[in-house]
This record gives structure tokens, sequence and C-alpha cells, in this order.
């Protein structure tokens, strides 16, 4: 029996002996890459925590300890060790577990994640909460490099250092490089300066400094000033320093005994602690410690090779398709730039930051300011393009409300992953935002068919004069010819494509397709549909779902969106405001609940947005 058969709770783990400890990391890494490279996922992130991982729970006490992974796609380590070793084959399948932690999956989530840089927010709050309960149980948040580019790592912080509550915060840095002497010496200093009894005599000798009259004070800050110059001299320190953090580090975070030595010696510390470690992302597998960037969220590949084994397609994906559009758009109007939030890949940006570096800015993980920051460039000529996942726009609503379209900047949003994403889940399903956007004055907000039509919106967007949003879908395209990419859609008008006299189907964006199918299965039932496109959730084209809406009162609305203030209900408006009566209308789209992770097609399938549930909604419609 390995060691980790062994595992089903942390206590277990407790069991071993630090030498057994390097062998359980090796097991897991393995069960990792082997149950990753079926299901896809968070590889190299994970990887590159094994040991960080085993040494928290060796230490810390969890569930009454509460350890906060930040995002939480760094955490199937965690998860094999809390438990869910039996049931981790099921990462992120429909009915499996999580990708990311999930309070309402395990006692051992302190905090459901998805999105960055929430970690020492909540677990402030956690640690203020204990103090009000007079619970001395301990507070580890876990946070990232890239995730404390974030400005709400920095107010969790600050609030953290101003009210001196007892958090520690573990600093996983992927991405820093540090010669091998100083690495070595700081990870020996922190060992030695953390020292409970070294602790003990600072505290002393701060108290006694500050006790002599008149000048206790002055000197004592003196002397604080010669400590932090010593330990900005040979450590990244001083910036934690100026937040009234403890700074131990940086360590290496993969060697388990400098680790549950560190943390054994800071855990008595009732202040706020920032532990600085060293990984390197991908760890203990070749391809992905070489490409890590490929590795961070990955679909199936071959665990021997780390070769892709999906079948290489000619169809390009959505995000493929704009990122091609927007490069070519580019050549001709050197006002074009382009604004991304840490997702240069994700967004299919790359080759236009390769081709345009100056007009390419990736603001790392900072949405709000990404949307501000583009609105700034609006006032001064340019057409600037934010290209971010629909799920992470919603940060920055504020900002596109108040600085974007309060006076009508033409900032083009282009919306990648809108709608079901699939097997990231509820946190990264795009489900809100034709929702959160319609609602917003001055705003226009629309959605392709296909990739000609994604395209040629992408020309309207950058004709437009104020503020638009173009949505499209993760996955592939439609497999249509790209052509008069350069003729803008006219904004506020749908297209016919399909005519009947039984059902009127209006759709908008991918749903557009399932609504073609429904139409060809509605035929052979003797059941005749007219079908619009209707491109446009804001504006509508009142004038052409009037008329039809008169001509044919059995209507269906189709969204791959939360049906709350959808597009659906943009319809019923449009309907009520023309003053027609007399119409029954069912709106398809997503109830009111979280959507879990699972395959795209399987979700759709179960929330009743596809080719089927279309058919079984003009079946009953037309039976009464």
């Amino acid at each position: 029996m390995s060691f980790l058969e062994r595992i089903n709770s942390p206590a277990d783990l407790k069991a071993l002996s630090r030498s057994e400890l390097p062998i359980l990391a090796s097991e897991i890494r393995k069960v990792i890459i082997e149950v990753v490279s079926k299901n896809g996922g968070h590889l190299a992130p994970s990887l590159g925590v094994v040991e960080l991982a085993i040494a928290i729970h060796y230490v810390f006490n969890a569930p009454s300890d509460k350890i906060i992974w930040d995002v939480g796609h760094q955490s199937y380590a965690h998860k094999l060790l809390t438990g869910r070793r039996e049931r981790f084959h099921t990462l992120r399948q429909h009915d499996g577990i999580c990708g990311f932690t999930r309070m309402s999956e395990s006692p051992y989530d302190a905090f459901s994640t998805g999105h960055s840089s929430t970690s020492i927010s909540a677990g402030l709050g956690i640690a203020c909460a204990k103090r009000l309960k007079n619970d001395k149980s301990k507070v580890i948040a876990v946070i990232g490099d890239g995730s404390m580019t974030a400005g709400l790592a920095y107010e969790g912080l600050n609030q953290a250092g101003d009210i001196n509550k007892n958090i520690l915060v573990i600093l996983n840095d992927n991405d820093m490089s540090i010669a091998h002497n100083v690495g070595a010496l700081s990870s020996f200093l922190s060992r030695t300066f953390s020292a409970k009894y070294l602790q003990d005599l600072k505290k002393e000798l701060k108290d006694f400094l500050k006790s002599l009259p008149k000048v206790g004070d002055d000197i004592y800050q003196f002397a604080k000033r010669s400590k932090e110059s010593f330990k900005t001299f040979i450590t990244p320190g001083m910036l934690f320093e100026a937040f009234n953090f403890e700074y131990f580090g940086p360590i290496n975070g993969h060697n388990l005994n400098h680790l549950i030595d560190i943390l054994n010696n800071i855990k008595c510390l009732n202040e706020p602690v920032l532990l600085h470690v060293s990984t390197k992302k991908g760890k203990g597998y070749s391809p992905a410690e070489k490409n890590p960037v490929y590795f961070h969220g990955v679909g199936c590949f071959n665990a021997d090779t780390g070769e892709s084994i999906n079948k290489e397609y000619s169809v390009p994906t959505y995000t493929q398709v704009f990122g091609e559009t927007i490069l070519e758009m580019a050549k001709k109007d050197d006002r074009i730039v382009a604004v991304t939030a840490a997702m240069p890949e994700g967004t299919g940006l790359v080759k236009f930051s390769e081709a345009y570096p100056d007009r390419f800015f990736d603001v790392g993980i900072a949405e709000q300011h990404a949307v501000t920051f583009a609105a700034g460039l609006a006032t001064e000529g340019f057409k600037p393009v934010v290209a971010i996942y629909s799920t992470f726009l919603q940060r920055a609503y504020d900002q596109i409300l108040h600085d974007v379209c309060i006076e009508a900047l033409p900032v083009v949003f282009a919306i990648d992953r809108g709608g079901i994403v699939g097997e990231d889940g509820a946190t990264h399903n795009g489900l809100f935002d034709l929702s959160y956007l319609r609602s917003l004055p001055n705003m226009v907000v629309m959605a392709p068919k296909d990739e000609n039509e994604l395209a040629r919106m992408l020309a309207t967007s950058f004709a437009h004069k104020g503020p638009i949003a173009v949505r499209y879908p993760r996955g592939d395209v439609e497999g249509v010819k790209i052509e008069k990419r350069d003729i803008p859609v006219p904004i506020g008008k749908g297209e016919v494509l399909q005519k009947g006299d039984d059902i009127l189907i209006l759709a908008i964006g991918r749903s557009v397709s399932e609504a073609l199918t429904a139409c060809v299965t509605l035929a052979e039932k003797g059941i005749s549909a007219t079908v619009v496109n209707c491109r446009f959730v804001k504006p509508l084209d009142a004038d052409l779902i009037g008329a039809l809406a008169r001509e044919i009162p059995r209507i269906i609305t189709v969204e791959e969106n939360v049906r709350q203030g959808g597009f659906g209900s943009a319809v019923l408006e449009c309907l009520c405001d023309q003053g027609i009566t007399g119409f029954r209308l069912q709106c398809i789209g997503i109830p009111d609940t979280f959507v879990e992770h699972g395959s795209q097609k399987i979700l759709r399938s179960k929330y009743g947005i596809d080719a089927s549930s279309i058919v079984n909604a003009a079946k009953r419609l037309t039976a009464s």
C-alpha cells in the first residue's frame, strides 16, 4: 500500500515520519498528473504546491485551523490529503469534485474560491470572527504572486496590518528568480529568526526600549529601521513590513524540512505574518516545468509525453477568430489598442502583443483598473478593446457604469467565455453578462451567431462612437466562411433566418444554431417555425420583433444566460412597450441557480437550453 492510500485525513498524514513525506509528495504528483491528463484541469499550479500543501497540513490542524487557497486552482494536493482521494478521479466532471475549493464539498475547504486575490480579505474576516468568539485556532491564506497584482489583495493586507489580527499569509512565488546564495541565506535567517525564543526576546527588547523615558520610542524606531535595512539587503520583505506584517523568506517551497520547521516556528506568533516561499510551477513533471503557461489550465494530454490527445481540427475557436480579426483591423487603424487582465493567451491576444507591443497592455489581475485604464485611453482618441472573460468582467461592473457609460466613451468590450463554460463550474460560467450589461444606459450589447458575424460585429464596435460589448462563447466556431469582415452589422437590426407560421423563435448568440437545429426537427413533426437571429440584446430590433409577434403569437426566446433580466426579459419589455397582447411566450435560459461543473453538452441539456428543449417548448405551445 502506498503512503497516499493510507491517508484519509490530515491526522493520517501526521502519522508519517518526515523522511516519508518526499515519497508521499511523489505519489501525489503521480495521481494529479494521471487524473488531469484524462479530465483536464489546472496542472502546473497544483504540482508547484505539493510540498507546501503537505507541510501546512502536517503542522496545522485543519479544519479547526482554516486554510484558504487563493483562486483554488492549486488545491489538488489539498483535496487528496483531506478525504477526497477516492473521488479524485471525478475531478471537474459532472457530479464529481470541483476543480476549486468549495465549502459545500468539504469542511476542509474554508472558503469557496474561483476568482483570484480573495484569500487575504476572506482570511482576515475569518480571523476577526475567531477573535470575537475567543477561538485561538489559526487562519492561513495561501496566495500566488500573480494574485498579488490585484488591488483586493493589498486592501486585505492593509487592514490586517492596521488592526493587527492573527493571520498567516503564505506568498507562493513561482515567478521570482532568487539567486542560490541569497535564497539559502534568506532561508537560514528566516528559520533562525522565527524561532520562538528569538521572537520572545524581540518582544521583550521592544517593550524595554519603548519603556525608556523620553528617548525610548526614538531608540526603538532606530533599531527597527536598522533591522529592516538589513532584511531588505537580503530579502524583498520591506513592502510587507510596511503593511505591519512580520516577514519571513523567501525560502525554498519544495524543501519539506525547511517548510515544516518555519511553519512550526511562526504558528505561535499572534500577529500578521507573511511567509514568502519560492516554488517551481509544474514541479516534478518535465513538460509542465518547460511550459508552465500551457499546463496552467490544460485539456486532456498524454501523461507520458505531455502532448495533447485532442484531435487537431481545422475549425478554430471563437477566441482565435477574435484574435486574428483584431490583428487585421489594427493593421489598418493605429488607434486600436488592446487591454487584457493577465489573460493574453486565454483571450487570443498573443499575436497582437507580438505585432504591436506598444499598443498592447496587460494590466495584471486587475479588471477594475483595466476598464478605467481603457476609459482613459478612449478620452485621448484611441479605440481600446478590453478582452476579458465574462465571469471576470463582473468584477469591474462599477467601472463600466461610472467610468465608461456615463460619458458614453468608445470602449469595446470583447467578452470571451459568454454562456456555459463547462468544467470550471459556477465561478467561471459567463451567465450574467447579458443581464448586467443591458441595464446600463449608453451601452450596446450584441452576440454573434457564428464566426463571420463575430468579425463583422468587431467592425461594428470600432465604428461605434460609444461603449459597446460583443459577447461570444467558449469553444469551436460554426465552421462558416469569414467574409465581408469589414462591413459592420447595423446596430439594433436582427435577421430572419427561417420562415414559418406556427412558432416564432427569437434567439441570440450561440443559441441561434440550436434554434435552427430545432427548426429542422419541428418541420419533421409538421410544425413550421420562424427563426430570428436577433443579434442585439440592446437595442432590440423592436420593429421586427413586434411585427412578427402580431403575426405569430406563440413565441420562444432562447439565450445562454440567466433568465432574470436577460434577453427574454428584454423581449417581454419590448412587447409590453408596444402594447402587444394575446401572445404566449416561453423564455428558455438558465433558471435562478448557479450552474455547476460538467461538460458543456451535459449542462446545456440539463438546464434545457439545447435544441431538444426548444422542440419540447414548441410542442407545448402548439398543443394548446
